[in-house]
């Protein structure tokens, strides 16, 4: 699966989770040039708290479109070390 966003691949892996109809990439199948912090979080009931990665593809940023759980709940360990995307990301074989 790869990830594209503004012309750039953002993450490419062949072992991605889908979960609630999102693919959760492997950590280290993010393309670090083009990841910027965030601040912004978010609570799931289900899998806890979430942190995000902004974007910078050619000098536009794509903010809060990325997300992770770093110390996910029990049930939702699966997407431990893993990123999902939104915000106009694509998503594709």
């Amino acid at each position: 699966m790869k990830a594209t966003w503004n012309g750039a691949i953002i993450a490419q892996s062949d072992d991605t989770v889908v979960v609630d109809g999102n693919h959760y990439f492997p950590e280290s199948s993010l393309n670090r040039e083009y990841i910027t912090f965030s601040n912004h979080k978010t609570s799931s009931s289900s899998k806890g708290q979430a942190s995000y990665y902004s974007l910078i593809v050619k000098g536009e940023m794509n903010p809060d479109a990325a997300w992770f759980y770093p110390e996910p709940k029990d049930d939702a360990d699966i997407v431990k070390g893993r990123v999902a995307f939104w915000k106009e990301v694509k998503i594709e074989p």
